[in-house]
């Protein structure tokens, strides 16, 4: 495929680090946004071994699928979704050896979106509330499903998507990345437009930047793809920064 993409990250107006960490190789058509988790104990740490990790596994098996599958194949999903999975579960052991390392169980950990593109699919994996959208024409629409608490009670029918934008509860996810035996991984593949947009950001956008917004952003800015990114991160930080923003574009 013939992509263009850009990236950006900034801490926003409330936090005084960023533990975001952006990963883009238009080679091997991999991009992912994590998010290290606020509050806890190194979280700009774990959201770069994560990163690294998964780019690692991805360069370690482009020439040698024999090593793609030391944690299992699941035949329920195709190779490519296998290799996507399988690098972020080594990711996670990677957090688990560092915490061991440290002397430590838990305390660090991050949230992700990672997207990894072929001629005519996209593989997309998410744990936590970072999001994957792609955008078609002028229609924007979610891939991922949020790991959250407000998620779910949204999914149950308990509170409306209105109030959960606003919910005090909203930054409490219920998956990460974080060393964890029993991690859980949302895998899916799904078909692309001859030509299309897809974002992978963190909470710190698509938290007081709503949907619609986006979908008008993308669809219409007349921006250089550096200048739409630089656009968005300022409308985040327009309502406040109160995160870290990270935001992360691919055309093809």
């Amino acid at each position: 495929m013939a992509l263009r993409f850009c990236s950006g990250t900034d801490p926003g107006r409330r936090r005084s680090n960023n533990q975001d960490a952006l990963l883009a190789d238009p080679a091997l058509q991999l991009f992912v946004v994590a998010d290290g988790m606020g509050g806890h104990r190194d979280g700009d740490v774990a959201s770069r071994i994560i990163v690294d990790g998964i780019h690692q596994f991805f360069e370690d098996t482009a020439a040698d699928a024999d090593k793609t599958w030391p944690l299992g194949f699941d035949v329920n999903l195709s190779y490519a979704a296998n290799r996507l999975k399988t690098a972020i579960l080594i990711a996670n052991l990677r957090i688990a050896a560092h915490l061991a390392a440290e002397g430590l169980q838990r305390g660090m950990g991050a949230t992700l979106a990672a997207v990894q593109l072929a001629a005519n699919r996209a593989v997309v994996a998410n744990v936590g509330d970072c999001r994957a959208y792609l955008l078609e024409g002028a229609t924007l629409r979610q891939i991922t499903h949020d790991h959250s608490w407000v998620a779910e009670q949204v999914q149950s029918g308990f509170i409306s998507p209105e109030s959960a934008r606003a919910h005090p509860w909203r930054h409490m996810v219920t998956r990460a990345v974080q060393g964890d035996g029993d991690l859980q991984v949302d895998v899916l593949e799904i078909p692309l437009p001859a030509n299309g947009r897809l974002l992978l950001c963190s909470d710190g956008l698509h938290g007081v930047v709503n949907d619609e917004e986006l979908a008008a952003k993308l669809a219409t800015s007349k921006d250089t793809l550096d200048g739409l990114c630089g656009s968005l991160i300022a409308a985040a930080n327009d309502r406040g920064g109160p995160d870290n923003i990270s935001v992360l574009i691919v055309d093809w």
